[in-house]
């Protein structure tokens, strides 16, 4: 895993991911998790990006693709689709372990001017990762948890 850990269970995050009617579904889910003070939703590279397009889709609310770092070509930017100075934004995950995704893209675009306090995901796996988004001072709101999964 990205974190480094290994996982004796795997979340095929892609069989959701690349099923219109799931993603649908996921998306129209996690709408009650979107505050109503957000000005557009982050969506990190490259599992959140197919979720916060449906969310975005489904709630009107602009959308960010962040990159997990930016390219030294092209537009060069963190974040593509809008500006981030000043703006409130929800980060889209798809799924949760350490964190370390989030904490990367989150402590990249607060460098930016970005008001961040929120992040959502499909699955937490409840390992370290809300505790380390904590430490950032971020809260994670999960769709599902690991256990929840387990006992369904």
């Amino acid at each position: 895993m990205r974190s480094g850990q290994q996982a004796t269970e795997y979340f095929d995050k892609y069989l959701f991911e690349a099923q219109p009617k799931l993603l649908f579904e996921i998306a129209h889910q996690l709408i009650s998790f979107v505050p109503d003070n957000i000005d557009t939703l982050a969506g990190l590279e490259m599992g959140g990006i197919p979720i916060v397009t449906a969310l975005s889709l489904q709630t009107g609310i602009s959308m960010l693709f962040v990159r997990k770092e930016p390219k030294n070509y092209g537009t060069c930017k963190l974040a593509e689709g809008g500006k981030v100075e000043g703006k409130r934004l929800l980060i889209v995950e798809d799924v949760v372990t350490s964190g370390g995704a989030i904490i990367d893209a989150v402590k990249q675009l607060r460098v930016l001017g970005a008001i961040i306090d929120k992040a959502i995901c499909v699955i937490d796996r409840e390992s370290s990762g809300s505790k380390n988004l904590e430490n950032i001072d971020i809260e994670l709101i999960p769709l599902f948890t690991k256990s929840y999964l387990e006992s369904a």
